[in-house]
């Protein structure tokens, strides 16, 4: 995850295609955590139910930590990663098989308050 993502949350083996979940997770990145949770809200997807959790999982461990104003933090991270896939068969005409492919997905999402990401990392700054 990125160095500037303070407070996070995964969710981890998701019964659930990557690709069904990336163009989700591109919808929330860079915004509100509030903005994002109401975006999610009112998708029909199975997807937004499971990374409205993680956002709300990213927020709790957020408050845990004594931060005020959870809704005020930005998506800095929000990745969708492929997890492993479970491989069934499916028989077939004539005595063959098909592979049959459960795909599972990782979903991480990172939150930071806007003062650290004005702050960075410092990286790419070079002082003469």
């Amino acid at each position: 995850m990125s160095t500037i993502a303070r407070y996070r949350a995964t969710h981890r083996f998701a019964r659930i295609s990557v690709r069904k979940v990336r163009p989700l997770l591109d919808l929330i990145r860079g915004h509100y955590a509030d903005d994002a949770l109401d975006r999610l809200r009112f998708m029909p997807h199975r997807s937004a139910r499971m990374i409205e959790q993680v956002l709300k999982s990213a927020m709790a461990n957020a408050e845990e930590q004594g931060i005020r104003g959870v809704g005020d933090l930005i998506v800095v991270d929000a990745r969708g990663d492929g997890g492993p896939m479970a491989k069934r068969l499916m028989p077939r005409a004539r005595g063959m098989a098909y592979l049959i492919r459960r795909r599972t997905s990782h979903i991480a999402i990172g939150l930071a308050d806007l003062a650290d990401i004005g702050a960075g990392d410092g990286g790419d700054e070079v002082e003469e």
